[in-house]
């Protein structure tokens, strides 16, 4: 029987005066292989063809683990991502350059741990969205380099250079991410490539999210925030008017005042007065 091979091919638009916000975030994350216990999964056909650029799921790590993070300087770091090998077995080489001004003790002991192990990173862009920098196919390659400054304006640095090849451009990454502080997307359930909590938020220029680790709520207008985010700050004065205005004019006061059927009602008419009965015997 003959192979049907269908076609993934999609049209790919960009919409003029679109801004693409360039640039990483001041923290990335980091983690050993070796402390995940369950990858998430890139999408295929039937063909084994990549199918997103996104993974479904969430990583699940080992009793106790957590994502460590690196605090960065984002106008000297960098992610980027080029083509490697020949057809048909070309894959991606993600690149990624963080600098971080320390050279202290703390510094040069990740130096050390990260040069010798098989590590995975989260790369937070501008816009909010994560990007993992390594597979679990391929071994992952750290390399540091430290700079102790020279003179009195030099400057110091540890640069952490990461090369990680992959079937895609540094795939994106919507799960939870468990770090020391608590937990990253804990809503989101995992996600399916759409975005934060299974779904991106929509905007008139692509897609994003709300840039700060928090789950997004899709209102339909593209803001991506809840009631409480909208509102007074403590999810009082939402975006449900039940909160605010009295809607329902049979039920009172439609200035919302909290109090319900006080509309005053017209006053009875006063009986009229007895005629005089001495008048009647004269």
């Amino acid at each position: 029987m003959a192979t049907v091979c269908s076609t993934i091919q999609q049209s790919l638009a960009w919409c003029q005066g679109t801004p693409e916000l360039p640039g990483i975030k001041r923290r990335i994350y980091y983690i050993s292989k070796d402390q995940i216990v369950s990858w998430h999964t890139l999408t295929y056909d039937a063909l084994g063809r990549l199918t997103s650029a996104a993974y479904s799921g969430s990583f699940v790590l080992a009793a106790d683990a957590s994502w460590k993070f690196i605090d960065i300087l984002p106008d000297k770091s960098q992610l980027t991502s080029e083509a490697q090998g020949e057809v048909p077995s070309q894959t991606q080489l993600n690149k990624l350059v963080a600098v971080h001004p320390s050279v202290g003790l703390d510094a040069s002991a990740l130096s050390a741990y990260v040069n010798n192990n098989d590590c995975v990173y989260l790369v937070e862009t501008v816009r909010g969205q994560f990007r993992v920098v390594g597979s679990e196919k391929w071994q992952v390659k750290s390399t540091v380099a430290q700079d102790l400054g020279q003179g009195a304006t030099g400057t110091t640095s540890t640069t952490l250079n990461v090369e990680a090849t992959d079937e895609c451009p540094a795939p994106f990454y919507f799960g939870e991410i468990v770090t020391e502080d608590g937990v990253i997307n804990e809503d989101n359930g995992g996600g399916n490539g759409g975005g934060h909590g299974g779904t991106i938020i929509p905007w008139d220029g692509g897609e994003h999210g709300n840039g700060n680790g928090l789950t997004p709520v899709n209102n339909g207008d593209g803001s991506g925030l809840s009631g409480k985010e909208i509102g007074d700050g403590d999810g009082g004065n939402s975006l449900n008017p039940s909160n605010n205005l009295n809607l329902n004019p049979s039920q009172g006061n439609s200035e919302g005042d909290g109090e319900e059927g006080d509309d005053e009602e017209d006053p009875e008419p006063e009986p009229e007065p007895a005629p005089e009965a001495s008048k009647a015997a004269r």
